[in-house]
């Protein structure tokens, strides 16, 4: 038993090269709102993806963005993404969870779409949708960014 399971472990070892997994960094920018309130916000992001095959991926994010204007702070989010690898680069959904942008504010889980499209060498350009699910009564929010971003 001990050997089947070394010959497997060392086969999942060995076939992880083949892989095209990727590490990714990136800085976004683009416009946050709610009800009767809008504001730019930027960030920053590192991720790292996970093919499923040569169609498909699975990944994982953390950031920290920041709505500008006064009385808030960083906001950092826990995301998962899914999605096609078409056209050169990849169309995905995602998901997870925002800490609160600011003092009186609360922490809220978040979903959205993107596409992220390959410029040059290993630099990408990118279009997410973001939509907030807040709580306590508070309108729900909203985020559009574009980022550029290098993988390695």
């Amino acid at each position: 038993m001990r050997t089947i399971i070394l010959a497997a472990a060392a086969s999942l070892v060995a076939a992880t090269p083949a892989l095209a997994n990727e590490a990714r960094i990136e800085a976004r920018g683009g416009v946050y709102w709610t009800d009767g309130y809008t504001k730019g916000t930027a960030g920053l992001a590192a991720g790292y993806d996970y093919d499923l095959g040569s169609q498909a991926f699975v990944g994982a994010e953390v950031s920290g963005d920041k709505i500008l204007a006064s009385g808030t702070k960083v906001a950092f989010g826990f995301t998962g993404r899914g999605g096609a690898k078409l056209g050169g680069g990849k169309l995905y959904v995602d998901g997870g969870y925002t800490t609160k942008p600011c003092d009186l504010c609360d922490g809220s889980w978040h979903a959205g779409a993107g596409y992220e499209r390959t410029i040059v060498g290993q630099t990408y350009g990118k279009l997410a949708y973001r939509h907030y699910f807040t709580k306590n009564g508070a309108p729900d929010a909203n985020a559009v960014v574009v980022g550029v971003g290098y993988k390695f």
